[in-house]
C-alpha cells in the first residue's frame, strides 16, 4: 500500500494505482476526455493534468501511478488554466457547430468545455477540410476529430480490425484510415464500436431518416417496420426513461403515431432463423462427411464481414441461414404481401436495429426479392429512431401501449434473447433438442452460454447420446483468437456463435451512447428477464411460425425455405476480393 495526499485528504491505495483512480477512491473528480479504462490511458488530451508537490511540470492523472508520500493537488489555478488552454486548443481545430451535431447532449468535449467555463476560443481556427463518403454506412467527420485515439484503440485491441491509425507527422498528425485508403475501400466490418467510443461526433452512422419520412408521406406505399430484440432494452435511454416503461409495445405505439401502417417484432424472424439454423446444424451432424465444422452462426453481419475480410478460409463454415432482419424482409415481401393481396413493390420495409452493419447487409446484391428489389428497404439505428420520434414531437410518456400486428408480431422468449451474447446459441439448442427428442428440454438447460465473458465453451447432450461441443464469443478480438485456435488445431467445436459487438447486439454500434459507460451488461439481463416471464419460450412453439410453415414454406430447409431464407455468402464482395470465392 502507498500513502498519498490528494487535495489535503490522506489515503492509502495499492501500489501501481493511477492518480486518477486514487482520486476516485477519495471521491475527487478529475475531468478526462480521451481516457478509457484499461484501453486508452495515454494522456493524449492533457485534460486530466494535476499538480504534484516538488515538480514544476504537471502530471497526467490517467497514466501516472502514485508514489509513496506523493502530495497531489487537482484544482489549483495552474491546473485549471492548463486544462482550459488544452481544451481551447482542441476546440481551435474542431467544428463547434454543436446545434447540428449528432452528439448534441452526449458529447464529452462539450461537457468538459462547459465545466471549464469556456465561452470562446482565443486561437486561430484551423478546421480540416477533408470529407468522407456520405453514402457509406459509417461516416467520418474529419472536422470534428480531436485525435484522442479512442477509435484506434477500440478497433485494434477490442475488435482486431485495424481500420484506424495515426497518419502524417508533426502538426499534420491526425487519425485516418490505415494505409491511406478511403474508408469504403478498407476492410471495415461496420461494427460501429468506433462510433460508440468516440467522445465527440467525429464518427457517426449514415442518417437514413429522410428516406423513411418520404415513404411515410407516400399514400401509395405500405410502410412496414420491424423492431429488433435488443431495441427494447435501450430505445428509452434517449428519453431518460427506464426499460420497464420503454417497452416494445410503447415503441409500437410511437411508430403507429408516426404513420407506419404495420409494426412487427423481429423476434418472429429470430424464431424463423432458429427453425432453419437448428435444422441446418442437425443435418450437418447427420452427414459430417459432407459438412465443415464448426458451423458458425450467421445472424451478425459485422461478424460475417469480418470472416470474409480476415478469415476467408472459414466463410464456408458459416450457416447459410439469413439474419433475422433479412428473413423478415423476405417473408414481408412474399408471404405477407400475398396475405395482404398486394404486390411486394408496394411494401416499404424498415428495420429498426442496434447495428450499423445491418445498413450494409440490406444493400447486398443477393438480399433482394424475386422482383430484384431489396428485401429490407431502410435500416435505422436505435439512435435514428429516437431522432425520428423527437422530430415528430411525440411525447412517449403520453402513449398507451399497443400490440404488434399479426401474424409477424408474435415472438418467443428464445427469439427475444437473440440480442444478448449467447442468446442465439441457447435458442438454437432449445429447438435442436426438441427436433431430436420430440419433447422440450428445460428452457434454462443451456444457460451455461450466458454472460458477458468474451469466450464461453460448453458441452451439451442433445438427448441422443451425442455430445455437442459449443462455443460463444463476443467482440471480434475474441473471435480472432478463437479462429486462430481453430486454424492451429488447439480447439474443436461443432457449433459456434459469434457476435461482433462486445456483449452482443445490446452493445451494438447503433445503440444510444452514454459517455464513459459500457451499457451491454445492464441491457442483457432485461432480455433474459423477459424470456423468463414469457409464456412462449421455444421458437418451434410460436403459432405464427407454425402457420408460416404450414401455409407457405412447408418445412424447414424445404426448397421454398432455402430460396427465401438462405443465402450464399460468396455472392457479394468485401473490398479487396477479386472474385466472389477468394
Amino acid at each position: 500500500m502507498v500513502n498519498v495526499t490528494i487535495d489535503g485528504r490522506e489515503l492509502q491505495v495499492p501500489e501501481g494505482t493511477t492518480i486518477l483512480d486514487a482520486a476516485k477512491l477519495a471521491g475527487i473528480h478529475i475531468p478526462t476526455l480521451c481516457f478509457m479504462k484499461d484501453l486508452n490511458e495515454i494522456g493524449a488530451c492533457r485534460v486530466c493534468v494535476v499538480e504534484v508537490e516538488g515538480y514544476a511540470r504537471l502530471f497526467t492523472a490517467c497514466n501516472n501511478p502514485v508514489a509513496e508520500g506523493m502530495v497531489i493537488r487537482t484544482n489549483t489555478k495552474k491546473v485549471r488554466n492548463t486544462r482550459k488552454i488544452n481544451v481551447e486548443l482542441i476546440l481551435s481545430e474542431h467544428d463547434t457547430n454543436c446545434a447540428i451535431c449528432n452528439r448534441g447532449g452526449t458529447c464529452g468535449l462539450q461537457k468538459v468545455a462547459n465545466n471549464l467555463n469556456i465561452i470562446g476560443v482565443p486561437y486561430e481556427r484551423t478546421i480540416p477540410e477533408k470529407r468522407g463518403s456520405v453514402k457509406f454506412p459509417l461516416i467520418r467527420e474529419y472536422e470534428k476529430c480531436i485525435k484522442c485515439m479512442r477509435c484506434i484503440q477500440v478497433c485494434d485491441h477490442v475488435q482486431n480490425t485495424h481500420i484506424w491509425d495515426l497518419v502524417n507527422t508533426g502538426s499534420r498528425t491526425t487519425v485516418d484510415v490505415s494505409g491511406l485508403y478511403r474508408l469504403e475501400d478498407a476492410d471495415c466490418v461496420l461494427c460501429g464500436q468506433c462510433i460508440t467510443h468516440c467522445p465527440v461526433g467525429a464518427l457517426r452512422e449514415r442518417d437514413d431518416t429522410d428516406r423513411v419520412l418520404d415513404a411515410l408521406e407516400d399514400p401509395e406505399v405500405i410502410t412496414v417496420a420491424q423492431v429488433a430484440p435488443s431495441i427494447r432494452t435501450s430505445w428509452g435511454e434517449a428519453f431518460k426513461v427506464n426499460p420497464e416503461f420503454a417497452t416494445l409495445r410503447r415503441l409500437v405505439a410511437a411508430l403507429r403515431k408516426m404513420g407506419f401502417d404495420y409494426v412487427f417484432d423481429t423476434d418472429f424472424s429470430a424464431d424463423l432463423t432458429i427453425m432453419e439454423e437448428a435444422n441446418e446444424l442437425l443435418e450437418k451432424l447427420k452427414n459430417p462427411e459432407k459438412a465443415k465444422f464448426p458451423m458458425f452462426t450467421s445472424c451478425c453481419p459485422g461478424w460475417v464481414r469480418f470472416a470474409k475480410a480476415h478469415y476467408p478460409d472459414f466463410v464456408d463454415n458459416l450457416s447459410t441461414s439469413k439474419s433475422p432482419q433479412q428473413m423478415f424482409g423476405a417473408i414481408a415481401k412474399s408471404y405477407y404481401a400475398d396475405t395482404l393481396g398486394v404486390s411486394p413493390k408496394k411494401i416499404f420495409c424498415v428495420s429498426i436495429m442496434p447495428c450499423v452493419a445491418k445498413k450494409a447487409e440490406a444493400a447486398y446484391p443477393n438480399m433482394v426479392d424475386d422482383e430484384g428489389d431489396p428485401e429490407v428497404d431502410v435500416v435505422l439505428t436505435t439512435r435514428e429512431i429516437a431522432r425520428l420520434i423527437r422530430s415528430d414531437s411525440i411525447d412517449i410518456t403520453a402513449l398507451n401501449e399497443s400490440d404488434p400486428d399479426l401474424p409477424l408480431g408474435v415472438g418467443s422468449g428464445a427469439g427475444n434473447i437473440f440480442g444478448a451474447t449467447g442468446g442465439v446459441m441457447e435458442a438454437a439448442l432449445r429447438s435442436a433438442y426438441y427436433f431430436v427428442n420430440g419433447k422440450n428440454p428445460n428452457p434454462d438447460a443451456f444457460k451455461a452460454v450466458r454472460g458477458m465473458k468474451g469466450r464461453k465453451e460448453s458441452e451439451f447432450d442433445l438427448g441422443n447420446g451425442q455430445k455437442l461441443r459449443v462455443c460463444v464469443v463476443n467482440g471480434l478480438g475474441n473471435a480472432s483468437a478463437l479462429l486462430e485456435d481453430l486454424r492451429k488445431g488447439r480447439a474443436s467445436y461443432d457449433f459456434v456463435e459469434v457476435m461482433a459487438c462486445p456483449g452482443g447486439c445490446v452493445g451494438g454500434g447503433g445503440q444510444p451512447i452514454r459517455e464513459g459507460f459500457e451499457l451491454a451488461p445492464l441491457r442483457a439481463p432485461i432480455l433474459y428477464m423477459q424470456d423468463q416471464g414469457s409464456n412462449l419460450r421455444f421458437s418451434h412453439e410460436n403459432p405464427s411460425i407454425k402457420a408460416v410453415y404450414r401455409d407457405y414454406l412447408g418445412e424447414p430447409l424445404s426448397e421454398k425455405a432455402e430460396h427465401l431464407l438462405h443465402t450464399d455468402h460468396h455472392a457479394w464482395n468485401m473490398p479487396g476480393e477479386t472474385n466472389n470465392r477468394r
